[in-house]
């Protein structure tokens, strides 16, 4: 009689575990694109959540008033007034459950757009792959994320700079996880990567707050359309503080993130960005990482 109690215990957990296998207890937050003055210590962390702060930006462009492409020599364009190596490897060092990627790319650079352009596949990984490497030793990275939205290269050349760049800093045991940043209209170059090297890609930042004004239901259908197109990959849910469009907390986004999660299928949540919920008080921000920790 014990036995069947306990063989039904564990189909019941296994069954429970199947429905659940997508959730994740994943909190991210982009931080030090816009403001010189934020810390990480301002920003409050649920340690029941796994929370990665994402630096914004690294970009392979030259850090001077004309910024111009180098090629894959990522040059560091966060502020890092207060996320410097002191400040993030002290603060790594009292928050376990906190861990540093830095973002590649984003939109723009100086007063222009930032675009991925190498020169060739080969010089581009050779570059990117030294320097990334000792930024990251230096910062106390644990992974990348990948933000380009302008490009001038095709979307094959993209899926093999990327992946040969991923693949190496992963075998080397320089990162630990990587992420992509992907919206509707620049998919294609995402999708690609993704078919090709999707293996080694550890999260998708869907940035759903690109689409227009959207409501719960057609939220919730957008994000299944997403995670069918990167099958396989732990998709999170996500929202600007300061704007953008999308699903908003005030207009239903953590009620779209429950159903999600009564679905198992909600891979966590990231927010865009730090500076903008400040002024908020970070309420989102607990908000989200108390949904996900319960």
């Amino acid at each position: 009689m014990e036995f069947y109690r306990i063989l039904s215990a564990t189909l019941l957990s296994l069954l429970f575990l199947t429905c659940n296998a997508s959730n994740s207890k994943l909190f991210r937050e982009y931080i030090g694109a816009e403001s010189n003055s934020m810390k990480l210590s301002d920003v409050p962390i649920n340690s029941k959540v796994e929370f990665h702060f994402i630096l914004a930006f690294a970009i392979d462009y030259t850090d001077d008033n004309h910024p111009s492409p180098t090629n894959g020599k990522f040059n560091v364009f966060w502020e890092t007034n207060h996320l410097g190596p002191g400040q993030i490897g002290s603060f790594k060092g009292s928050n376990s459950n906190v861990k540093i990627a830095v973002s590649l790319g984003g939109d723009s650079v100086g007063s222009g757009k930032a675009f991925f352009a190498p020169k060739s596949k080969t010089s581009w990984v050779q570059n990117a792959v030294s320097s990334l490497t000792y930024m990251i030793i230096k910062y106390h990275i644990d992974g990348i994320d990948i933000d380009y939205e302008h490009f001038k290269a095709s979307p094959e050349m993209f899926a093999e700079c990327i992946g040969q760049l991923i693949t190496i800093l992963k075998k080397s045991g320089t990162i630990s996880f990587a992420s992509i940043a992907p919206y509707e209209e620049i998919n294609s170059h995402y999708l690609a990567l993704w078919r090709k090297y999707g293996h080694v890609i550890d999260y998708v930042n869907f940035q759903f707050y690109a689409y227009d004004k959207l409501s719960v239901s057609h939220f919730i259908s957008n994000f299944k359309k997403q995670a069918s197109n990167y099958e396989g990959g732990l998709l999170l849910a996500s929202f600007e503080s300061g704007g953008g469009g999308g699903l908003k907390p005030a207009n239903g986004f953590f009620e779209a993130c429950n159903e999600l999660k009564d679905q198992g299928k909600l891979g966590g949540i990231f927010i865009w960005c730090a500076e903008e919920s400040k002024n908020k008080g970070f309420q989102y921000e607990k908000k989200s990482q108390d949904l996900l920790a319960a």
